[in-house]
């Protein structure tokens, strides 16, 4: 297999890193490291939630419904994905939370990948 290639399991490798399998967190020479695109393989039971919003928020982000029921919270508008591939985008500035209604499984990508924004559990 080429060096350029690498293959994954993403419930796996998640379950290692909160969730997270590409970004900035990274090890430098991990294939998974990148400082323009983060990306997060969330598996959360139902009526798990974010343990606080996110402010100031300084990326743009996607968050892809792979199963479950799923509530996106901005302020002064929810956004509740139930149907497989229903998404959201958020910018920059746009302060957000969530909550699963179901278990639920969802892919997130936000770029660029900066520091911040971890949350003690």
């Amino acid at each position: 297999m080429s060096e350029n290639v690498y293959v994954g399991n993403a419930p796996e490798e998640a379950a290692l890193d909160a969730g997270w399998i590409m970004g900035h967190f990274k090890a430098p020479d991990d294939p998974r490291h990148n400082e323009a695109v983060e990306i997060k393989w969330g598996v959360h039971e139902a009526g798990e939630r974010r343990a606080a919003w996110v402010r100031g928020e300084e990326r743009q982000a996607l968050l892809v419904l792979i199963s479950g029921r799923f509530r996106m919270e901005f302020p002064g508008q929810d956004v509740v994905l139930s149907e497989q591939g229903q998404y959201v985008i958020w910018g920059k500035g746009v302060d957000h939370s969530w909550e699963a209604e179901e278990p639920s499984v969802v892919m997130t990508v936000r770029w660029p990948s900066v520091p911040g924004y971890r949350v003690s559990p």
